[in-house]
């Protein structure tokens, strides 16, 4: 029924339909399954993914990622779900990536559990215990790797309704090569791809300015 719809929004301009199955016999009770599917358009233009795995590059999508770029670029698809099998597939993943390879995972738990429903404590609670797990994947980044943290969009707990809040959103980048600095506010979500095409010797891509 969801791919039907799909096609049916093309002309309306949607650029995704998503399926979340729930279970529960009540709105309070209703849980969300790990059958989430999201039907997307493709990419207007060509993202890093594309441009990466056009060149050859090692890609590793974990988790929603493949069906969020319509399975464009995306590499070897590994979807999981649940906070603890993505944790612990990304960490897996990351001692498998290739010299030059790209890997991309979307934690999507703080939204879907937490920041929807705004549910503060549990948000703190998962931050905490991300920033332990934290801790075992920057042992894994070896002296010419590089590691970022962003977000699709802000998702502040504390605010009023459901929707997404806060559009800034955080950009983190650690690698030992580099030395820290701040690269200050940006004018495009797109310069972080810019950046890490550069970093790994491809594109330069459409959209963006490399910090």
């Amino acid at each position: 029924m969801c791919a039907i719809a799909r096609e049916l929004s093309y002309a309306l301009n949607i650029g995704r339909v998503i399926a979340r199955p729930f279970v529960g016999g009540t709105a309070k009770a209703f849980e969300r399954t790990g059958n989430r599917k999201d039907y997307s358009v493709l990419p207007a233009q060509s993202t890093l993914l594309n441009v990466l795995s056009s060149a050859g590059h090692d890609v590793c999508s974990i988790g929603k990622i493949g069906d969020i770029y319509a399975h464009s670029g995306t590499g070897r698809e590994i979807k999981v779900s649940g906070m603890d099998a993505l944790q612990a597939t990304t960490l897996s993943e990351m001692t498998k990536l290739k010299v030059g390879g790209f890997l991309m995972v979307n934690f999507v738990n703080f939204d879907t559990d937490f920041g929807h429903r705004r549910d503060v404590e549990g948000y703190a609670k998962l931050l905490e215990s991300f920033d332990q797990w934290l801790g075992k994947a920057l042992s894994l980044v070896g002296a010419q790797d590089h590691l970022f943290i962003t977000a699709d969009h802000g998702n502040d707990p504390t605010f009023k309704g459901t929707d997404h809040t806060r559009e800034r959103v955080p950009i983190l980048w650690f690698s030992p090569s580099v030395t820290p600095k701040n690269i200050g506010l940006r004018n495009s979500f797109a310069d972080i791809g810019q950046s890490i095409a550069g970093l790994l010797g491809a594109g330069p891509l459409n959209s963006g300015v490399a910090f």
